[in-house]
């Protein structure tokens, strides 16, 4: 199980991937990965990047068989400097910002979603990307940082778009509104999760 810091506190993300339609009921799988295999790598700049998924900077995450196909980086630049890191422009791309603060932008605009309570009415976009945001992409192939005064740590995570309907609530997503149903239907009954798919 994953330990925090001597004070107990350590950083936990879920990231959840949609599957394919034809996978969409496919058994349920974990992998566990240590800190030890995840690749570190640091640039002449001091950008440091974990890779924990995908491909970049010519290594190979140890995270595999997403249907996605996602690369998921960890991403660290510091105080006042400002990096470009590719991304391949068949992908969607979002970063998560969990420490610091930072100005983002790239080819097309990003949309900066604040994920905390900042008051609802407030409609005006934040000029700086800070603690606890998601920043949305555009379709580019790069994504350029520049960090604020404190460096920046962020999630960056690409995948590549299923291209089909989607049909989601609460936990499940399915393709059409007739199959969710259906899931909640099984799921009142107790026969969503089939006992065969989790062997």
């Amino acid at each position: 199980m994953p330990k925090g810091d001597h004070a107990g506190r350590m950083h936990g993300f879920q990231l959840w991937a949609n599957l394919p339609g034809a996978l969409k009921m496919t058994p349920p799988r974990y992998q566990g990965i240590e800190a030890k295999d995840i690749p570190n790598m640091t640039d002449d700049d001091g950008t440091h990047v974990r890779l924990v998924c995908g491909k970049f900077w010519g290594k190979t995450g140890p995270v595999e068989g997403v249907a996605a196909d996602p690369i998921y980086l960890d991403v660290s630049v510091p105080p006042g400097q400002r990096k470009t890191l590719p991304i391949e422009t068949a992908r969607h791309a979002f970063a998560y910002v969990f420490a610091g603060s930072a100005k983002f932008c790239n080819a097309s605009e990003p949309l900066s979603v604040p994920t905390e309570p900042v008051g609802w009415a407030d409609t005006t976009p934040p000029s700086a990307a800070d603690n606890r945001s998601l920043v949305l992409f555009d379709q580019g192939d790069e994504v350029m940082v520049q960090a604020g005064d404190e460096g920046v740590r962020f999630l960056l995570v690409s995948g590549k778009p299923l291209q089909e309907p989607v049909a989601w609530y609460g936990p499940i997503v399915m393709n059409t509104q007739a199959q969710l149903q259906k899931a909640y239907q099984e799921l009142e009954q107790g026969t969503f999760l089939k006992a065969e798919n989790l062997k």
